[in-house]
């Protein structure tokens, strides 16, 4: 369905690709895989023709729609989450746009006088809104929506109102409404809680075209892949089976890479000893000469890549008391939804606790609680003492200064902290 035949790609002084080539056939579902920064959202890019190799071929099968889902949603706003997810259901959504406008027409007195070709046309639309199963398009929306996590009032209400993550999941839905013949999905496990992310891993299991996707959840991949590409160095390289076995067919062949890379260390290494020792007897020379024609000609082994990693070195938090929350009879209710109704909880200290829950369960709630972000309708939340509290909320990232660097955002939080430890 889709080839990539020798492609080269060069972004500013760094090479992503080098004559590199891969395939997406029909009923595959590929995990991409490789290091931040390797090129994996090119790939997605150059695929659906927003950037063009700069050599080689990318090759699509004529009439095969593509699918994208990336973490740039763009803007939305003035419609509902369900409208904006049926605008991507293709042309099922243009026949009912189509439609929509001429039931608007044949209500419309100043084109009274087209009405017989207003209403012939009106037919032929409407029989091929219900070929493409038009009317039923919108409860589709809602299943996939629900799927998603979403409440039938934040399915009507304006998308525009909704977080960022929340936009994400109603660009995803888009694409899956579509059901297109390929699906190209960049991190489409991000900003969803578990039992949306269990949904869609279902629906995945159960979509019969062919699908490219990126995730940092390898448990998730594992589960929906049957094939995986890695990019690395440049290159595309196939593995046919899920991310446990790309895992370990790639250590297993960075552990024989290893070992040809010391085998042959260890024979040039002979070979430069001889030379160097016997390299002013005339007696040797011929023999010298031989075995420095023969290091020319040999292919070196290059060493496996390592890749580098960040090790972090977390200081010992204080100790706290023995209680580090306590929540006793504690009420809470948005409007008439009742969250919890005489809620006691304990947590001690060195405990490691999970919350799960249904979508509206009061899973963020129980967090606001504790960080004192919102507060009970009635009962108490006391913190342990010397509890030293860190929070991170599931929409931090609504609170970040975009104008800001990474650095500047951590110096503003933490103005004692030295530059050395702060980078």
């Amino acid at each position: 369905m889709i080839r990539l035949d020798n492609i080269s790609k060069q972004n500013g002084t760094r090479l992503v690709f080098i004559e590199a080539s891969a395939a997406l056939q029909k009923g595959e579902k590929i995990g991409l895989v490789g290091p931040n920064g390797a090129g994996k959202t090119t790939l997605f890019r150059m695929i659906t023709g927003q950037e063009e190799p700069d050599e080689g071929l990318v090759l699509i099968d004529r009439g095969v729609s593509i699918g994208f889902f990336s973490q740039d949603v763009g803007e939305m706003a003035g419609r509902s989450a369900v409208a904006e997810v049926m605008e991507g259901a293709g042309a099922v959504s243009e026949v009912g746009a189509e439609l929509a406008r001429l039931e608007a027409a044949m209500a419309d007195p100043e084109q009274a006088d087209q009405l017989d070709a207003i209403i012939e046309r009106f037919g032929e639309v409407q029989s091929r809104f219900e070929e493409l199963d038009g009317y039923a398009l919108d409860g589709r929306a809602r299943e996939v929506l629900n799927g998603l996590g979403f409440s039938q009032e934040m399915m009507d209400g304006d998308v525009g109102k909704l977080s960022g993550g929340w936009k994400m999941r109603v660009a995803l839905g888009r694409i899956l409404l579509m059901r297109p013949d390929v699906m190209l999905l960049d991190e489409p496990s991000n900003h969803l809680d578990l039992e949306s992310l269990i949904w869609l891993e279902t629906f995945l299991g159960g979509y019969d075209g062919a699908l490219l996707m990126t995730s940092h959840d390898r448990e998730f991949m594992n589960r929906v892949i049957n094939k995986v590409i890695e990019i690395d160095g440049g290159n595309l390289t196939s593995f046919s089976g899920d991310y446990e076995f790309y895992a370990r067919q790639s250590a297993l062949n960075e552990k024989h890479q290893q070992a040809q890379f010391e085998r042959q260390q260890a024979m040039l290494a002979k070979e430069v000893a001889f030379i160097e020792r016997f390299k002013a007897r005339a007696s040797h020379a011929a023999q010298v000469q031989s075995r420095v024609k023969k290091l020319e000609k040999i292919d070196r082994v290059e060493p496996p890549k390592r890749r580098q990693t960040v090790a972090f070195d977390f200081r010992p938090a204080p100790r706290s008391g023995d209680d580090v929350v306590n929540f006793r009879g504690v009420h809470k209710r948005y409007g008439n939804r009742v969250i919890y109704e005489g809620l006691d909880l304990l947590v001690r200290r060195k405990e490691r606790c999970c919350v799960l829950g249904v979508n509206g369960a009061g899973k963020s709630t129980l967090l606001k609680l504790v960080a004192a972000t919102t507060q009970p309708d009635a009962g108490s939340v006391t913190l342990g003492g010397s509890v030293k509290m860190g929070y991170f909320a599931q929409h931090a990232m609504d609170l970040l200064d975009g104008e800001r660097t990474v650095f500047d955002t951590l110096d503003a939080t933490f103005p004692h902290a030295g530059q050395g430890a702060l980078r």
